[in-house]
């Protein structure tokens, strides 16, 4: 494959825009369409519907590129900088991939990739088909947009003769070849078009733009600066625009604002603070280039900002240093906005572009900063489509003309972006939001969040049938697969959530919590109508343990028809659960409500009954026997003097006595986990205890406790100290080592060493939270077998351990695991028990229309639509690779007889930006994983891809690569080496998608 894109003609680029449009009514793979009103602002002399659009990066270096956005609310062009070097010498330079845009963005690109020739070719290109779209389609006025050049990086060679050529040729195209072209292919196919005309053709102006940006490399000397603007002034007659670094605010200032912000892990130094363009320089030179553009009746202006170089420090991408974007660059770059406006009065002209988006935008352009340029949130899924939505907003807004930047509005936005939850990053590392499987080359699309579940719950189901308001369905999808909805609804750890696509828009989905909802509003009814299901076989089931996993294994085997005893040597079911964890986490009313299930389906429950004996039970006539036993077995931390408690002793006493214990005025909890979380919020609600200290080795960005866990401690008030190794207890005070984290390892987690030095923390009790054994000695006694760590054997697949008939499941067989992962295991043994699955599939529901209407909408603070609104229903559609690709190269394709559409990527628009690996849910790279279409046999040659080339359109011949073997077919006749449903994808192709060849 090479990283190297081929410029579509125009011939193909429009009859791929028009024949698209009309059969599938998108636009580039693109739904939202846009359509100005009869506002419009002046801008450089001439009118602009909306003032934002794509900044010049990936959005705007193909033709494609650019009618994306302009069909999706975009009207202000950034193009993407041209610069004397080009083509096959830029492309050695940019190491691929080049983009990750998974959170805050960073890149390592730099100016086009083509040749600047080509470049040129696309805007115009461009330029026409934007014409055609405003009239065709009726989607604004064909002068209500503009194209802004971008150039670089030094003088000289802005004035070579290929860049003074680009520049007069968009200045003025008519006698360009391409120009030419393009015109007369519109006049020869004008029968194509309903509401274009010819006359329309002829008044397409061929001055495509007239203003310029200036793009500088880091380390430009000032006066550089200011004589490629002077020349642009007095030379080119163009509208002017200089691009600023952040390095103006200073080393300190970024440096803070980053450590504040929880960016602390970002590493630069202070290199381009101190060689780049400094504040003191640039003050005076925008004031004498203010006075030139206005003797010489032009507009000068900053554009806020170019990029923040930051160190490459985990591998994120191939280079050694990188540029950072997006949310994290926002409070920089509107920092640096405000600061210039403060310095100019707001007289200072500012484009801007540097973490806008949907939330941000209506502030920006409300304080007179306008036009402002977009890239990383057109970079994750919804991608183009979130234009549309910013583009609503501000027609709703209104937009003023520009007479100043409105100075106190501006400042109030910078300190707010400090502190704003969109730009703040998150307390803990993102949680791994893909999938261990590969991609599959048809019928990929699947919900992250269901494959992140360890049951794969049926959650796009039951979010909608809920948002519905159908709640008794909703719970019993819940139940087919998970008998414990009020317990996984109140403390599940919820995998499935950290794998939400909606986590790319704002936060995920809050699926524990609609799963809670049905299960409060529909219980009564679904209960009232479960029955004892009466006993079918010889099976008979002994399942020792009635926590989670005990409680879950009983009810699928009994849903089945399979006499089931449950054996707990407690008083009550519930396990850790009902024992452990604080009432104020879980009520035992819900415990009950869960157990409740099982007791109505003739679950025979014995509670203080303590097994010791597997021989015993074999004698009762039990022929299976499930081990759910849990990891009671105490973890310790042994410290050099002193005594310490273990945290579910502790738990368990608390919930007895309703925290009426005497651990003194000063407790302290070891360890990072959601056990030590719940230990230091039970201990703070301890009778007597006025101060609860939290001692992790790391800080609190590597604790392995949940996000809200974390939140949660932190309110209640627990007093996190960081970066300490417990030593010894004596006297009232525990005595630590200080730590120190090191360099960063490919997962982003920080290596940590002790400094040598000490410190001491206030402790009248220490609550060690490490992590449970399983029972051994149980296991041992019984004749299971074991290994090393004391787990005993047992088959991964269906959980039987070395004894036949002997299954485990739960905590027992690792060690502390989730209440889910607990269930998961009951299926498996019910399953196993039983000879066929414990569970059913529901069948995947939600229109294709529903789903893009979702499509890059994100949610504001001020609304509160049920979840179900905001559940994208990825089951139904996926297609972040379709939406997060700049250059459309990953498609949407409808095969005849498959109910799914099924993705393909596009060879020859592709230049391996490796955006689409960022958030497909597989662990997988789209552009170099899903079958590919090349444009001919040499690309295909060149690449190591899967895929087909078209060899024969008419007789329907390809070449096709599958699983390394290659061979000529008709797509139409049987093959055995291509299985039918890549053979009828690649005719599908060929038939119904002819512009893509």
């Amino acid at each position: 494959m090479s990283d190297r894109m081929t410029c579509m003609p125009f011939s193909q680029l429009m009859t791929w825009m028009m024949e698209e449009k009309k059969k599938r009514n998108t636009v580039f793979g693109t739904h939202s369409p846009y359509a100005a009103g009869d506002e419009t602002l002046e801008l450089f002399g001439r009118k602009l519907e909306t003032p934002i659009g794509p900044a010049a990066g990936p959005h705007t270096q193909l033709a494609q590129n650019i009618i994306a956005a302009y069909y999706t609310g975009s009207r202000f062009f950034e193009l993407k900088t041209v610069q004397i070097m080009d083509g096959d010498e830029l492309s050695a330079c940019v190491n691929k991939p080049c983009i990750l845009a998974e959170d805050e963005c960073y890149n390592c690109e730099w100016s086009t990739e083509l040749f600047v020739p080509q470049a040129m070719g696309e805007y115009i290109k461009a330029w026409f088909a934007l014409h055609v779209m405003a009239k065709e389609w009726g989607l604004g006025s064909q002068d209500g947009f503009q194209f802004n050049i971008s150039v670089g990086y030094d003088l000289a060679g802005i004035k070579s003769e290929k860049i003074d050529t680009f520049i007069e040729s968009m200045k003025e195209a008519k006698d360009t070849d391409i120009f030419r072209e393009c015109r007369q292919w519109l006049l020869d196919h004008i029968d194509l078009f309903e509401q274009f005309t010819a006359e329309d053709v002829e008044n397409i102006p061929s001055d495509i733009c007239n203003s310029a940006t200036i793009s500088t490399l880091h380390g430009c000397p000032p006066q550089e600066i200011e004589s490629i603007a002077n020349y642009l002034f007095t030379e080119k007659h163009m509208n002017t625009f200089i691009k600023c670094n952040p390095t103006l605010l200073g080393y300190d200032f970024a440096r803070k604002t980053m450590d504040d912000m929880g960016y602390d892990y970002m590493v630069f130094g202070d290199f381009h603070f101190k060689d780049d363009l400094q504040y003191e320089d640039a003050i005076p030179m925008f004031r004498r280039l203010m006075k030139l553009s206005e003797e010489q009746g032009l507009a000068f202006g900053v554009k806020i900002t170019n990029t923040f170089p930051v160190d490459v420090t985990r591998s994120e991408l191939p280079s050694e240093e990188m540029y950072m974007s997006g949310k994290s660059l926002f409070p920089l770059s509107i920092s640096l906005a405000a600061k210039l406006s403060k310095e100019f009065d707001g007289k200072l002209r500012i484009a801007y572009s540097g973490g806008a988006d949907y939330y941000n935008i209506g502030r920006i352009i409300g304080a007179g900063i306008w036009p402002v340029t977009v890239a990383t949130t057109l970079l994750k899924p919804g991608g183009y489509n979130r234009g549309t939505q910013m583009a609503e907003l501000l027609a709703k807004q209104g937009c003023r003309p520009f007479c100043g930047v409105d100075v106190d509005a501006l400042s109030k936005l910078a300190e707010d972006a400090k502190k704003d939850s969109h730009h703040v990053k998150a307390a803990k590392p993102l949680p791994g939001r893909k999938t261990k499987d590969t991609v599959p080359l048809l019928d990929c699309f699947m919900a992250p969040c269901e494959e992140g579940c360890p049951i794969h719950q049926d959650i796009t189901n039951y979010i909608a049938l809920a948002g519905e308001g159908r709640y008794e369905e909703a719970l019993q999808v819940i139940l087919r697969k998970n008998p414990l909805p009020f317990i996984t609804g109140t403390i599940c750890a919820h995998n499935c959530m950290g794998k939400c696509t909606r986590n790319f828009y704002e936060e995920s989905v809050n699926i524990r919590g609609v799963k809670l909802e049905a299960a409060e509003k529909a219980y009564d009814a679904v209960a009232s109508r479960i029955q004892p299901v009466p006993v079918n076989g010889a099976e008979k089931v002994a399942v020792v343990g009635g926590g989670p996993a005990g409680i879950a294994a009983a009810y699928f085997l009994a849903r089945e028809g399979v006499g089931v005893t449950v054996f707990e040597k407690e008083a009550s079911l519930g396990g850790v659960v009902r024992n452990v964890i604080p009432g104020f986490r879980i009520s035992g009313e819900a415990i009950d409500k869960d157990i409740a299930l099982i007791e109505k389906l003739g679950v025979t429950v014995k509670t203080n009954t303590e097994i010791t004996s597997l021989e015993e039970l074999k004698a009762e006539g039990f022929t299976s026997v499930v081990l759910a036993l849990g990891a009671s077995k105490p973890g310790s931390l042994k410290l050099e003097k002193g005594e310490t408690m273990n945290a579910l002793k502790f738990l368990r006493e608390f919930k007895e006595k309703d925290g009426d214990l005497s651990l003194g005025r000063n407790v302290v909890v070891i360890g990072g986990g959601n056990t030590a979380m719940d230990t230091a919020r039970a201990a703070k609600r301890t009778k007597g205890v006025e101060h609860v200290y939290l001692v992790y080795r790391r800080t609190k960005r590597y604790m392995p406790a949940d996000e809200e866990e974390l939140v949660m401690a932190e309110e209640d008030g627990v007093i996190f100290r960081e970066l300490l190794a417990p030593i010894s207890l004596e006297n009232g005070q525990l005595l630590c080592e200080k730590m120190q984290l090191g360099a960063l390892d490919a997962s982003g987690r920080q290596s940590v060493s002790g400094t040598g030095e000490k410190e001491s923390v206030p402790a009248d009790t220490v609550i060690v939270a490490v992590g449970e054994k399983v029972p051994t000695e149980f296991y041992q006694a019984n004749g299971l077998n074991t290994d090393d760590r004391g787990r005993a054997y047992r088959d991964d697949k269906t959980l039987e351990s070395s004894q036949k008939g002997i299954y485990l499941a739960g905590d027992g067989l690792g060690g502390p695991a989730t209440v889910v992962e607990g269930i998961r295991d009951a299926q498996k043994v019910a399953a196993a028990i039983l000879g066929s699955p414990a569970v059913s599939e529901c069948e995947k529901e939600g229109s294709r229309e529903e789903c893009f209407a979702k499509k890059g909408v994100l949610v504001s603070e001020n609304e509160a639509p049920h979840e179900s609104r905001r559940c994208l229903n990825c089951a139904a559609v996926c297609e972040n690779c379709v939406d997060v690709c700049p250059n459309r190269a990953n498609i949407s394709i409808e095969v005849p007889g498959m109910p799914m559409a099924q993705i393909i990527h596009v060879d020859y628009m592709c230049n391996e930006c490796g955006n689409c690996k960022s958030f497909c849910p597989y662990a997988s790279a789209p552009y170099l994983d899903k079958f590919t279409l090349f444009a001919n046999e040499k690309d295909m040659a060149d690449s190591k891809n899967q895929g087909f080339a078209v060899l024969d359109r008419e007789a329907g011949v390809c070449r096709v690569r599958l699983f390394g073997n290659e061979v000529t077919l008709k797509v139409t006749e049987d093959n055995e080496r291509i299985p039918k449903g890549l053979r009828d994808l690649m005719a599908a192709v060929i038939k119904d998608y002819s512009y893509l060849l």
